[in-house]
């Protein structure tokens, strides 16, 4: 039986009574993960439990309440390792809860110390992608996992096998602000890729040879977006930046290290692209 989450936050029946609990998933309205937006904060924002990192909203117009005045809010955000694992990011207590707005709210900074470290075990049904409870209903189910030493530190690189990464992340790796050792990782080899157009279904099939391996290769689609290709090209011309950025998903198909022959993993790319009929049917024109 895991530690009960109680057992660390060390409220009275009257507090919990008197509180709620975030579960931060998506925020929705950006299309990116509160787990990233978190990561991508500052190191003083992340410790102090910084409102503007989680949601704390109180009253959206025409809708019923999420908070009152004087409630507690203990905020976590889910973790994109594991759907059960949330990170405890902020606690806070209501001062104002105005219609249609975010609320004023006041951090409580006995809990600072745990911001960013402490990580709990809790199963969330199905659904919403932020779920605000009253906390007595979840504390019987939650159970502390573990208490880092010292801030979460962000997805680490899991395998080349699982290499799927829309491009706003990607973007952000690039810049080294999450997931560090991904980088280094995509650096390390050479292989055979798909960009992904969610919008319109389409594909485009490439391959990394050269020094820098698939990082340097995906790094000129960051930087020019089209690649050098002349479908993507076209389509940069006529959709704009923001379009890439919107709908593409970069994904390793198949990697090979860095000394293995590069006329074999062209072959292999050839064979991607017929095999998913690119030319005909996505952004490979040759």
């Amino acid at each position: 039986m895991g530690i009960p989450l109680n057992s660390i936050l060390n409220l009275t029946e009257e507090q919990i009574e008197n509180s709620k609990i975030e579960l931060n998933i998506t925020r929705v309205e950006a299309g990116v993960s509160y787990i990233d937006l978190w990561t991508g904060c500052s190191e003083e924002e992340r410790r102090a439990g910084d409102p503007c990192i989680t949601c704390y909203c109180g009253w959206p117009a025409g809708k019923k309440h999420n908070f009152y005045e004087g409630q507690l809010v203990f905020s976590f955000i889910q973790l994109s390792d594991n759907r059960d694992r949330w990170l405890f990011v902020s606690a806070a207590k209501e001062l104002s809860v105005p219609e249609g707005g975010p609320t004023e709210v006041e951090v409580l900074a006995e809990y600072a110390p745990l911001f960013g470290r402490l990580i709990i075990n809790y199963h969330k049904p199905q659904g919403y992608q932020l779920y605000i409870y009253h906390l007595k209903t979840v504390l019987d189910n939650a159970t502390v996992e573990e208490i880092l030493p010292d801030l979460y530190g962000g997805e680490s690189f899991h395998g080349y096998d699982d290499v799927h990464l829309p491009y706003a992340k990607l973007d952000r790796i690039f810049r080294r602000e999450i997931m560090l050792s991904y980088y280094d990782a995509l650096e390390s080899v050479t292989g055979v890729y798909c960009l992904t157009d969610t919008k319109t279904g389409k594909l485009y099939i490439g391959s990394a040879t050269g020094e820098g391996g698939v990082a340097a290769r995906w790094g000129s689609y960051l930087d020019t977006k089209h690649g050098g290709n002349k479908k993507l090209r076209e389509l940069y011309k006529r959709e704009g930046e923001e379009y890439f950025r919107e709908n593409f998903e970069f994904t390793l198909l198949e990697w090979f290290g860095m000394s293995y022959d590069p006329d074999k993993v062209l072959e292999r790319e050839q064979w991607w692209k017929d095999c998913l009929d690119t030319r005909e049917h996505g952004y490979n024109d040759n």
